[in-house]
């Protein structure tokens, strides 16, 4: 009874110093935030994450394209993938997404960006799964240039984001008129009548040598530059969030430089965006290792209106990197790192080499 009358609420009581003191009450048909039992307020929280899947493919071959990645998922290619392997995987995806966020809000995450997909096809299977199919998941997508054949999209409860619209953007680099990758994608919507805006991307790779790709790096921060001025520049408290794989950490020169996403709050004017995954970073927390070191190039970067204390409209609660023990490596070279599909070529049944992340928001009711 409580599950369903959480699932359909989503309403949350919590204290009004609500960041600095959490009490997580249960009753029977509320979860309550209270601070001496007094000065109660009525707050939605929201849950909106990111994931990389990890080259989620089916097993079908499209005969009109020549992708890389393609011809490597079937039952022929190298990696001998096959529908065993394939709905194992989304099952495992599934498993993943049904528990973003449901510590605080039990239907997990109304809003998830993701990447590394083959096409429109795969997240169609993947919102039939049996963890998730009760969310009725809707699907942003378009198909992308990229060489390796894969793809951003977006996945969405339409209980809680309205009114969606979305367009996508491609990379071009002028000096390089073979470079093809992932296009960076926008959707707009209401969320608890609001209007607000995702970014779904997922940078160039490091492949080549990080020094040698940067470039790419910073032309794809340039154009998410260019979107979200775009956007700020009619409407100056417009809320963006901006989130994916960006293959460079929290304090690089592309992330910080280019896009103008920072860690510290305070210096978030003249368009600078807030970035709560740099104090992750700066602690040792990543979201994928390499080289037996961690990396955090999966992050969820905010606009300045998502942050202050009055809550009368969305604002940021907070961040997290979900790296629960399943899934995480047990043992080996990679023990404590991210327990992927394929390793050395070998196919183990993880789930990504990328924890997702998530943050929450929140509004006074």
């Amino acid at each position: 009874m409580l599950n369903n009358v959480l699932f359909c609420k989503k309403i949350i009581f919590m204290t009004k110093n609500i960041l600095l003191s959490f009490w997580l009450i249960i009753s029977l048909q509320i979860v309550a935030f209270s601070q001496n039992n007094t000065d109660k307020k009525n707050y939605a929280v929201t849950c909106i994450g990111f994931y990389n899947l990890e080259n989620l493919f089916d097993t079908i071959v499209d005969p009109d394209t020549t992708l890389i990645l393609q011809d490597e998922f079937t039952p022929q290619g190298k990696n001998r993938w096959n529908t065993s392997k394939y709905y194992e995987k989304l099952g495992n995806m599934a498993r993943v997404i049904s528990e973003l966020g449901t510590e605080v809000t039990p239907d997990g995450a109304a809003i998830l960006g993701v990447s590394e997909i083959e096409n429109e096809s795969v997240l169609k299977d993947l919102v039939k799964q049996e963890a998730i199919k009760d969310r009725n998941y809707q699907i942003v997508h378009f198909d992308s240039p990229d060489r390796r054949g894969i793809d951003v999209g977006l996945l969405y409860n339409p209980n809680y984001f309205k009114n969606v619209n979305a367009k996508s953007y491609t990379l071009k680099i002028p000096t390089d008129s073979n470079f093809y990758t992932r296009d960076q994608l926008l959707v707009s919507g209401e969320l608890f009548g609001e209007k607000i805006h995702i970014i779904v991307a997922h940078w160039p790779s490091r492949r080549g040598g990080e020094k040698r790709s940067k470039p790419k790096r910073i032309a794809a921060a340039q154009l998410a530059r260019a979107i979200i001025d775009s956007l700020q520049q009619a409407d100056p408290n417009t809320k963006v969030l901006y989130m994916g794989d960006l293959n460079d950490d929290p304090v690089d020169v592309s992330v910080r430089g280019y896009l103008k996403a920072v860690g510290e709050k305070e210096k978030t004017n003249n368009g600078k965006l807030f970035n709560p995954f740099e104090d992750f970073f700066k602690k040792g927390i990543g979201t994928l290792g390499y080289q037996d070191a961690w990396n955090l190039f999966d992050q969820i970067i905010i606009s300045e209106p998502l942050l202050g204390d009055d809550f009368s409209s969305l604002k940021y609660y907070k961040s997290v990197v979900y790296n629960k023990n399943y899934l995480k490596s047990d043992s080996g070279r990679f023990k404590g790192y991210p327990y992927r599909t394929y390793s050395f070529g070998e196919y183990i049944g993880g789930y990504s080499d990328h924890f997702p992340v998530y943050l929450y928001l929140i509004k006074e009711m």
